[in-house]
C-alpha cells in the first residue's frame, strides 16, 4: 500500500497504522508450513511454533531426566552394559515376541537397530525388578523415553525412575492391581470434579478404564503422577458438551479416543487440567488410592479364584 517508502517518510496519521498492517512476526510464522518428526518420530506437518513447542518439551524431559535419574544410576556407568549383554529372564520371550508391535512402522524403532535397544533396556529392567519383571505396556513407554532421551542407557535409567519413583506402586506387577487403583480413583475424581458426565456414563454403565491411560511427558516429571489425573478429566471436560448427547458407549470411546489424537496444543490442555478441573493434591489422591485398594485387590482375588476354579474342572 506505502510502496517502497519507510516510516518516517509517511504523513503521521498513517505511521500508526504500520504495526497493524503488516502482519506480526507470530502471524507470518503461524502460516508457515515445515515438516518435522514428531514425539515419536513420524513426519508430520506443522508451522515453526510447533516445532519450538516440541523441542521445548524434549529438553525439558531431558533436563528434569537427568536430574532424577542421576539419583537412579549409582551403580557405575558400566552396569547396564554388563546386566543387559549377558543376562536372561523369564520375561525375555515375551519382549521378544512384542519389539515388532511396538510402534509398527516407525522410521527407527520398527528396525534391527531400534528393535535390539528396546530389547536391552526392557530385559534390563527386568533383571533389576523381578517383582515387575515384564508385562504388556513397558515397551511402548521404554519405547518414548528411547525417542526423548539422547542415550540407551539415559532410557533405562528414566525407566526406573517413572516406575519407582513418579508412578504408584504395582502398575506394572503380574497382576496391573496399581492400574486397577488407579482407574478407580480417576472415576471417584470424575464424580467429584465432572459431575454431570459422571452421571451420564454411569447411567450408560461406561467403564471409565477402557479410555484412562494417557502421558504428559514433560509435565509428569515436574508434577509427578497427580498430573496423569488432571488430564485425563481434563480431557472429559473439554468433550463435555458432545459426550452428554451420546446414547452408546462406542460413541463415548470414539469421542476420547477422536480427541486424544488431535490434541496438538498443550497449553489449551493443561489450561483445562489445571486452572477448570481444580486442584487435586497429592495427599488427597494417596487418600483415595488407600480407599480404593481393597476392594481391587478383593476382586483380583476372586478372578484368580474363579480361573482356579475352571482350571480343576478341565481336569
Amino acid at each position: 500500500m506505502f510502496g517502497t517508502q519507510s516510516k518516517r517518510d509517511l504523513p503521521l496519521e498513517f505511521q500508526s497504522q504500520i504495526p497493524i498492517l503488516r502482519p506480526s512476526i507470530h502471524a507470518r510464522r503461524a502460516n508457515l508450513t515445515v515438516k518435522f518428526q514428531d514425539l515419536y518420530g513420524f513426519t508430520v506437518e506443522g508451522n515453526v511454533d510447533d516445532v519450538n513447542v516440541l523441542n521445548e518439551v524434549r529438553e525439558k524431559v531431558r533436563q528434569q531426566g537427568r536430574e532424577w535419574w542421576s539419583l537412579e544410576a549409582n551403580k557405575g556407568a558400566n552396569w547396564y552394559l554388563q546386566t543387559t549383554e549377558v543376562k536372561v529372564t523369564p520375561a525375555t520371550k515375551h519382549i521378544g515376541h512384542d519389539l515388532p508391535r511396538t510402534f509398527p512402522g516407525h522410521p527407527w524403532l520398527d528396525t534391527p537397530e531400534g528393535h535390539a535397544a528396546l530389547r536391552r533396556v526392557l530385559v534390563g529392567y527386568s533383571f533389576r525388578d523381578s517383582d515387575v519383571g515384564y508385562c504388556q505396556g513397558l515397551n511402548y513407554v521404554a519405547a518414548l523415553l528411547l525417542l526423548v532421551m539422547k542415550t540407551e542407557e539415559d532410557a533405562f535409567w528414566m525407566l526406573a525412575v517413572l516406575l519407582e519413583n513418579v508412578l504408584v506402586n504395582d502398575c506394572y506387577t503380574n497382576n496391573l492391581s496399581g492400574c486397577h487403583v488407579e482407574q478407580r480413583v480417576v472415576k471417584e475424581f470424575l464424580d467429584k470434579k465432572c459431575p454431570r458426565i459422571a452421571a451420564h456414563l454411569e447411567a450408560m454403565e461406561f467403564d471409565v478404564s477402557l479410555v484412562a491411560t494417557e502421558w504428559v511427558w514433560d509435565v509428569l516429571f515436574y508434577e509427578g503422577a497427580k498430573v496423569l489425573f488432571h488430564v485425563a478429566l481434563a480431557i472429559f471436560k473439554m468433550k463435555e458438551d458432545q459426550l452428554l448427547i451420546t446414547h452408546h458407549v462406542g460413541d463415548v470411546i470414539s469421542i476420547l479416543q477422536r480427541t486424544t489424537h488431535d490434541l496438538f496444543d498443550p497449553d489449551e490442555l493443561l489450561t483445562v487440567a489445571f486452572d477448570k478441573i481444580g486442584s487435586m493434591t497429592t495427599n488427597t489422591i494417596s487418600k483415595q488410592r488407600k480407599k480404593q485398594e481393597p476392594a481391587v485387590m478383593k476382586e483380583l482375588d476372586q478372578r484368580i479364584r474363579r480361573l482356579n476354579s475352571l482350571k480343576l474342572d478341565e481336569k
